[in-house]
């Protein structure tokens, strides 16, 4: 008796032991597949934002050891300057009308490209979704040309429906330069905003809308009364997403401005990128970074915010149903 007992109880401990074995084996495997990108992640994400706050305290240009240590000076600097501010004031107004005008149209046309009486939504999902997946600079240089001084497509077209009656610098005016990169920016990427609200209104449960109808609810009060409310949280989700893109718009003003003319369209990314990369004298990489951990913390604060009304109205929304 004592012989079987022990040899099941050898068995058991055999058989926990492979278990344990296999185990270690497909963990291991996972991280095998996993550390090529947790090793770039680490090597080009996290690496240049922890550095980025230790560059913000040095005058460095961005070649040689880390030796004139200046304290809070860039800090300082950045905090006092008015072109800082002024791109920065331009990525709040970039963020506000591309949020404002972008995310309620995207809210309509995914209603009417949801709706069961539409025909080739394929085709328009597909159209509308192309400028997303084009890259952002080629778009920057096209919409360069489209909207050049003389002969770029937008004022040829414009003069000879009798708009105009001469060429128009649209990018090369203050008065027209801002509001060209805004046009840009919510045709480039509107498609993703109308992915997001189709799937939100594709997620909702159909038989609250079939009993509303049931009851004589019309289409305005299918919209108002059960429809908005649902949404209220992807809607707040969406907002956030949206908002937080579009404060980091670099790509776009850079093939398109440049942040000109006499920085009207200057952004915050724009602006670091020109004293740390910028060929205009000594590169000052360690005052960028301050510029950067500045704005860093400024777009977080704005991202805690929202996400506080986010989580707010979806309490509400909650609560309500």
């Amino acid at each position: 008796m004592e012989t079987a007992a022990r040899t099941r109880q050898n068995v058991r401990t055999e058989r926990k032991r492979a278990s344990v074995h296999n185990r270690t084996r497909k963990v291991l495997w996972c991280w095998l597949f996993i550390a090529p990108q947790l090793i770039l992640f680490l090597l080009f994400t996290v690496y240049p934002i922890v550095m980025s706050y230790v560059y913000a305290f040095f005058d460095w240009s961005g070649y040689g050891p880390l030796q004139n240590f200046i304290g809070w000076q860039n800090f300082k600097e950045t905090l006092t300057d008015p072109l800082f501010w002024n791109a920065f004031r331009n990525s709040l107004v970039f963020m506000a009308w591309l949020v404002g005008i972008q995310v309620p149209l995207a809210l309509l046309l995914a209603l009417l490209l949801n709706s069961s009486r539409m025909r080739g939504k394929v085709i328009y999902r597909t159209v509308y979704f192309l400028p997303v997946v084009t890259t952002t600079a080629v778009v920057g240089l096209v919409m360069r040309f489209i909207f050049g001084a003389y002969k770029g497509l937008a004022n040829e077209v414009l003069m000879r429906i009798g708009i105009l009656d001469k060429p128009v610098d649209w990018l090369g005016s203050a008065d027209t330069a801002m509001l060209i990169v805004i046009l840009v920016g919510i045709w480039k990427s509107f498609g993703m905003k109308l992915i997001y609200w189709l799937a939100g209104i594709q997620s909702l449960p159909r038989e609250l809308f079939e009993a509303a109808r049931i009851d004589g609810a019309s289409a305005l009060q299918l919209f108002r009364y059960i429809t908005v409310p649902l949404l209220i949280p992807v809607g707040s989700v969406i907002l956030l997403v949206s908002a937080v893109n579009a404060l980091h718009v670099f790509d776009l003003v850079k093939a398109m401005t440049e942040g000109g003319p006499a920085f009207k369209t200057d952004m915050v990314d724009v602006y670091i990128y020109r004293y740390a990369f910028s060929g205009q004298g000594e590169a000052r990489v360690g005052f960028a970074s301050a510029a950067g951990v500045v704005y860093g913390i400024a777009v977080m604060f704005i991202s805690l915010l929202l996400g506080g009304l986010v989580k707010l109205s979806g309490g509400r929304t909650n609560k309500g149903l």
